[in-house]
């Protein structure tokens, strides 16, 4: 199994570093475009895998896609990270000409690959690399649902004092501070109703809060986070490598599901070694499907960008 990350910053790098820890690959390639960054950390992570345990060979390439050639799983974490007062939109000019670039050069040495995007504005970039690449649908999968739910169950973790292990949520629509829906009514610790064990006004702060998760680290660090992206990312190949089926939210094709059509957009999938294999209908109500169309309306306002860039 050969594994890709596209972008040695702070999410790649955490992201590749977890895949490693993880040995979800026999060969890791951390690929960037500035001299020397990707080989360092790969260094630097070959050197703790005595201390850590893991037999996973980590090479570094500066710019160089032959040495990516024949990957079964690529992350794109490649682009301009966010900085206070940033939205992920406003990304979209710099980051679709980047994404866009790394797709096609990863295809002329590895054409079976399945794509993990996480490159913000992640919905449109997702729906980027489907359209630049040509490929089967299941192949291009967005990583953003995984992150806001997990989010959505830490802050659910700390209204209720238990672990966010013992909690379920998810988190649907799309990756940005307005359009992603945590779905409370859905929300559960050990099986019980979080609105069970919380008031409607903690539980609409929490849904709050995890709608600008990423913003307000952005402005606590000064710039994007990375721990949870990265992991967020390599939680989602290690589906695919290890062909678990389990269900993430994740940015897919949607073609009539949840009413929607030639978007990519958060909702519940199952993932094995095919990529994304199936959606699963949550059955929104009606309060929830119009937050979703909302959000979908908005995501295709960011996808209309794409065409005026001329890079679809």
């Amino acid at each position: 199994m050969k594994i890709t990350v596209v972008g040695a910053g702070n999410v790649g790098a955490t992201c590749a570093n977890v895949i490693a820890q993880r040995e979800l690959a026999s060969e890791l390639v951390l690929l960037d475009i500035k001299e020397g960054v990707s080989e360092g950390k790969a260094l630097d992570m070959m050197q703790t895998a005595t201390l850590l345990g893991f037999d996973t060979r980590v090479t570094g390439s500066t710019s160089d896609y032959s040495k990516t050639a024949d990957s079964d799983v690529v992350v794109i974490t490649s682009g301009i990270p966010r900085k206070p007062g940033m939205t992920r939109e406003d990304l979209i000019g710099t980051n679709a000409g980047i994404v866009k670039g790394v797709v096609d050069n990863i295809l002329k040495y590895s054409p079976k690959a399945i794509f993990v995007i996480i490159s913000n504005p992640m919905d449109t970039m997702t729906y980027l690399a489907l359209k630049a690449s040509g490929l089967p649908k299941n192949r291009i999968i967005g990583m953003g649902g995984i992150l806001d739910s997990s989010r959505f169950k830490c802050y659910l973790s700390q209204a209720m004092n238990v672990p966010a292990t013992d909690i379920h949520g998810v988190v649907v629509g799309g990756h940005g501070d307005t359009t992603m829906i945590p779905l409370t009514r859905f929300a559960t610790y050990m099986g019980i109703p979080a609105a069970e064990l919380l008031d409607a006004a903690t539980l609409e702060k929490v849904a709050a809060d995890t709608m600008v998760g990423g913003a307000t680290l952005t402005g606590l660090l000064g710039t994007s986070a990375w721990y949870a992206p990265g992991a967020a990312g390599a939680l989602l190949v290690e589906a695919i490598v290890r062909d678990e089926k389990k269900v993430y939210p994740c940015c897919v094709a949607l073609d009539g599901e949840y009413g929607q059509k030639d978007i990519c957009l958060g909702v519940p999938v199952v993932i094995g070694k095919n990529g994304w294999e199936k959606i699963v209908d949550y059955k929104l109500n009606a309060e929830e499907q119009e937050k979703f169309n909302k959000s979908a309306e908005a995501v295709r306002k960011m996808n209309a960008v794409l065409v005026d860039l001329k890079v679809v």
